[in-house]
């Protein structure tokens, strides 16, 4: 049997599919202005919802404009024309802002929402590639997504103009996210799961606090320093004044220079100071464990301790070990 050879691609058409793409993006720019604004303002402002709303293709953009946005603070979903016309449409309260999307702007089942959409008091952002439509002059807003070309060969599948909405509408989120004030904590909160929520995990999560974190005092004798130390299995301890304020660090290193400074036996009777390496790297609460492994990897430590506020009242103790939780290391 003779070897099977799959055809080739035709990777002129595939560049030329993106370069189309990326030119409709491209002439979007041009076109921002105090529309735009308006937009991003009526959604800043809004005390409900953000509805997105399309049918076909455009209905698929709107979902991920819908996750985008959720995923970034504001409250929003996507809503399917067609079941809104069933029983759905009473989801739209007067508060709620609607995104509809609608290349020609004529799309009937959108259409047909606009009355009640009008008669809640709701707001109306349209995206479309006709702004001179039905949808777009009934709207509060109309954000031109127009192409000259789609990406399709026979100019008839929705390509550039649905990349071009979505473009649009990451432009309208990120704008949003920053006019919000939206933080990488606020990402983190809503973001518990997967990788980019581990990355964004906050030390005070991870730390080994309370009964857990290890912690001596200047004058303990190193024989209980060290059971501390073999007690907590961090490797380390912390040495505290009689307000938990940090004093100073002691680690397996720590032990093992000082045994080779000293007769073997005679460390046991020292004091947590004697051996104790003062003012040492630190960390707080509020930290990304991202940026304590950054601290980590400088200093090349693999322990950190978590003060609180300019007294550096211990907090906690987070370990290397920890961040592997995060999928960090």
């Amino acid at each position: 049997m003779p070897a099977y050879h799959p055809p080739m691609a035709d990777l002129a058409l595939a560049r030329k599919v993106l370069e189309t793409e990326a030119a409709a993006i491209l002439a979007l720019v041009p076109r921002l202005d105090e529309r735009f604004d308006r937009a991003v303002a009526l959604l800043q402002q809004c005390r409900g919802r953000v509805i997105l709303t399309g049918i076909g293709k455009s209905g698929i953009i709107c979902q991920k404009i819908a996750a985008t946005l959720a995923s970034t603070g504001t409250p929003a979903f996507f809503l399917h024309p067609a079941e809104a016309l069933h029983g759905d449409l009473g989801v739209v309260q007067s508060d709620d802002v609607v995104v509809a999307l609608s290349y020609s702007g004529e799309t009937a089942e959108i259409l047909r929402l606009l009355e009640t959409i009008r008669r809640l008091g709701a707001k109306l952002v349209v995206i479309t590639g006709e702004p001179t439509s039905t949808l777009a002059l009934s709207a509060d807003v109309a954000l031109d997504g127009s192409v000259t070309q789609e990406a399709c060969p026979l100019n008839l599948v929705p390509t550039a103009s649905t990349t071009a909405a979505l473009a649009l509408g990451d432009a309208l989120a990120m704008t949003l996210l920053v006019a919000k004030g939206f933080r990488q904590e606020d990402f983190a909160s809503l973001h518990p799961g997967g990788k980019l929520g581990k990355r964004l995990t906050r030390v005070e999560v991870l730390m080994h606090s309370g009964k857990q974190c290890p912690a001596v005092h200047a004058d303990t004798r190193m024989r209980d320093v060290i059971y501390e130390m073999s007690h907590k299995a961090l490797g380390m301890t912390c040495v505290v004044d009689e307000v938990e304020g940090l004093l100073g660090i002691i680690t397996d290193g720590d032990l093992r220079r000082q045994m080779e400074r000293t007769a073997g036996a005679a460390i046991l009777e020292m004091r947590a100071r004697d051996v104790m390496t003062p003012d040492p790297v630190t960390v707080t609460p509020a930290m990304l464990a991202a940026e304590a492994l950054n601290v980590m990897e400088q200093h090349k430590i693999t322990s950190l301790v978590v003060v609180n506020g300019d007294a550096r009242r211990v907090a906690g103790v987070v370990h290397l070990h920890d961040l592997w939780r995060t999928e960090l290391v």
